[in-house]
């Protein structure tokens, strides 16, 4: 029998409508499940991010060592390389988080992690969530900034603050950054929090897709507004948009879910869709995303976290699947595209 949630998606997005996305899932990239000898990483593979290097593709993105005697966590960012012709197939698992946990009373203390990177001339930009914890809420994030000279190798943080803080409109917490350059300027899209919701006895985070820009990707002016609309509810969250330019159009690929009891299959994470011609104004329509849940296994309840990139003429897309990534992230292959 439907849920009444799971009969408000039918309704907002008839499978009848033909997808202009069609992707094909190709299988399971990464569990951190499987990985030894590395405690640091023993628990999800959240918010996966490339980079192109010759032979293979990096792919970096969060990860969590097991609870504290305290039950809380801590977040690293590491990454795994792949091989650019079987990319299914790892070849590398980083030896050590890029970066370093925060000093304490830092805005990264607890958390580096959510990476986005981006090539800036002969070096590697990383933006990344710096996560630390509070007394009357679970948290605060701000977004931090990172370069490398190693070709992704080695991270540096560009100082102990965030480049991206909290601010008078933006004032709870800002997270998921990603880092995109079109037309010879820099956009970060992310998510700023709007507010807290008490519910069954705990604080729910409620979130939506913001966007700043820059001439030079190291400052940044905020457009101050949401600019996906809400479909679901009122306190929709919106998390992870990641832009690409195709066929001469602006596609957003990014997660979305309901405010409260979205720790499970008809409440959580699906994969929305919006295009734009401008970057600024975006129509949204999750029917043609392309993608959604497996009937069984490791994505058969949630797909979030997407990341779309152009590899050998082809489109690909990572995604995250059950319980926000626990599991690893997975891969996708564009097999047809309607306008």
């Amino acid at each position: 029998m439907l849920s009444i949630h799971s009969l408000i998606r039918i309704t907002l997005f008839p499978e009848e409508i033909e997808n202009m996305f069609i992707w094909k899932k190709l299988g399971r990239v990464f569990n951190p499940q499987d990985v030894v000898g590395r405690p640091w990483m023993r628990e999800f593979a959240q918010a996966p991010s490339t980079l192109i290097k010759g032979a293979t593709v990096r792919v970096y993105f969060a990860c969590r060592p097991p609870r504290d005697d305290d039950g809380n966590y801590i977040s690293f960012s590491a990454f795994i390389d792949i091989n650019r012709s079987n990319l299914l197939e790892i070849v590398r698992i980083s030896e050590r988080p890029i970066l370093e946990l925060g000093e304490p009373g830092t805005f990264d203390e607890f958390g580096t992690y959510f990476t986005s990177v981006t090539r800036k001339e002969d070096d590697v930009l990383a933006y990344y969530a710096g996560y630390t914890r509070s007394k009357s809420v679970p948290f605060t994030i701000s977004i931090g900034a990172a370069i490398s000279h190693d070709d992704g190798e080695t991270f540096t943080k560009l100082g102990n603050g965030p480049i991206l803080p909290c601010s008078v409109n933006e004032p709870f917490f800002l997270t998921v950054p990603r880092i995109k350059r079109f037309n010879n300027h820099w956009f970060l899209w992310y998510s700023a929090g709007k507010k807290w919701l008490a519910h069954n006895g705990r604080l729910e985070p409620v979130y939506q897709i913001r966007m700043a820009t820059s001439n030079d990707a190291l400052h940044w002016t905020k457009l101050d507004k949401n600019i996906i609309p809400i479909k679901l509810e009122d306190n929709e969250c919106q998390a992870c948009p990641d832009v690409i330019f195709y066929k001469n159009k602006y596609h957003m690929l990014f997660c979305y879910r309901y405010s409260t009891n979205f720790r499970g299959k008809d409440f959580g994470y699906r994969i929305g869709y919006a295009w734009s011609d401008n970057l600024l104004n975006w129509t949204r329509d999750d029917s043609q995303a392309g993608i959604d849940i497996s009937e069984q296994g490791w994505d058969s309840e949630m797909v979030s976290f997407p990341h779309v990139f152009e590899l050998d003429d082809n489109l690909y897309m990572l995604y995250l699947g059950n319980q926000f990534g626990r599991y690893g992230f997975g891969l996708a292959k564009l097999e047809s595209y309607q306008d």
